[in-house]
């Protein structure tokens, strides 16, 4: 039986950005572990994927004597384990879990690059994200970006020989599950909870923003495009993710606009997105970096109108006045002229959006990423038992 572990900072991400990976690949007769940091959402991914869980005590920030701790439990794991892969996703996890299982003699190391941190960085910070950057690659025996954008930007700035990158499908790490992200599908207690929350005024168009909420989300540019718009009287918006002060923050004056505004409202992570797209007029992300953001494959599954960044992993999936409204990135102004198009030009949106669904349907379907997924590990499986 051939043995998967899978390898996230935080578990929440196995949670949110691998759902249904590990159970599936359970299903095909592997053996899968799942590793990650403590938190929360462990008992629920174990539950769900029907997997066992290790911890291994990963930060998000920079911390040199915690990583290399975590490096030596992990070679740990891995040579009681051995694994015939280790997978990993998110950039903390990958750098560590490539180091510690290509010195644990892990045949087959494969990292999910889902987003690049050095993109939104700057100075000293940049360069040491990118030298990190490097490192996983380095050791790494595959690298699959999980957007065209990405593998372009990679190859083309040298991190990484092209020998080792792959793409699964057209993009996307995990595709989007379009049996939840269907209104057809919704429950309607939960879409009860979900406009008492908004309290949506009589007409009011509801603009929707998904995600952390710190500043290369772009939520401050969307904040001041929002209450600079001719629209902010007849629309509200809507801030799906929790403010983290940790990394990135917001700027102490945009939380307080965002706390105080009468026509912002702020909503602790849930996860009934759904059924918050179901209420939403158009899905605003102005993100300063991504890799293949899950929000737009989602917001397409639902029929939503999509304004985005211009940013790789975006327009990958958004193309510009067919499949939604593209705005350079950090550019509130042109964010502001956006907002008020789509408000006005409602007809236009619903086409854009349209046309987003009907690609969404034929290329990020989940079951179709996961089988592909297991068909490049039994392809690298047989590559290693044949000594290639």
């Amino acid at each position: 039986m051939p043995k998967l572990i899978r390898i996230t900072t935080v578990p929440l991400s196995l949670k949110l950005l691998l759902a249904g990976q590990m159970k599936y690949m359970k299903e095909q007769g592997w053996e899968v572990i799942m590793v990650s940091a403590e938190g929360r959402e462990v008992d629920q991914v174990v539950k769900s994927e029907g997997v066992r869980h290790e911890v291994v005590p990963f930060t998000r920030k920079i911390t040199p004597l915690t990583d290399l701790k975590c490096i030596w439990q992990l070679m740990q794991l891995f040579k009681r384990e051995k694994p015939d892969i280790v997978h990993t996703h998110t950039p903390k996890a990958g750098l560590l879990g490539m180091i510690a299982a290509n010195l644990a003699g892990v045949k087959t190391r494969i990292h999910t690059l889902a987003g690049i941190p050095a993109m939104a960085a700057e100075g000293n910070r940049k360069s040491l994200l990118e030298t990190a950057e490097k490192w996983t690659y380095s050791n790494a025996t595959e690298i699959w970006p999980n957007s065209p954008g990405l593998w372009k930007f990679v190859s083309k700035n040298g991190l990484c020989p092209e020998s080792k990158l792959r793409i699964i499908g057209k993009g996307s790490s995990n595709g989007v599950d379009l049996s939840k992200f269907n209104r057809e599908s919704l429950k309607e207690n939960h879409l009860v909870a979900a406009t008492m929350r908004i309290m949506p005024g009589e007409d009011e168009y509801i603009i929707l923003a998904v995600g952390r909420l710190v500043k290369d989300k772009g939520i401050e540019e969307l904040v001041a495009a929002f209450l600079e718009s001719k629209i902010v009287n007849r629309s509200k918006l809507v801030l799906l993710g929790t403010f983290e002060q940790d990394l990135n923050p917001l700027a102490p004056e945009t939380i307080q606009t965002i706390q105080d505004h009468p026509k912002i409202v702020q909503i602790d992570w849930t996860d009934h997105v759904a059924h918050y797209l179901a209420l939403a007029d158009v899905l605003v992300h102005p993100s300063h970096r991504e890799g293949f953001p899950n929000v737009l494959l989602e917001a397409g599954a639902m029929h939503v109108p999509v304004i985005c960044s211009d940013i790789i992993g975006n327009t990958d999936i958004i193309t510009q006045q067919k499949t939604g409204l593209i705005f350079p990135v950090k550019d509130a102004a042109v964010l502001k002229e956006a907002l008020e198009f789509a408000f006005v030009k409602r007809d236009r949106m619903a086409v854009y959006a349209d046309k987003l669904h009907q690609e969404i349907i034929e290329n990020y379907d989940r079951k179709v990423i996961q089988k592909e997924i297991f068909a490049n590990y039994r392809r690298l499986l047989t590559a290693a038992e044949s000594g290639e």
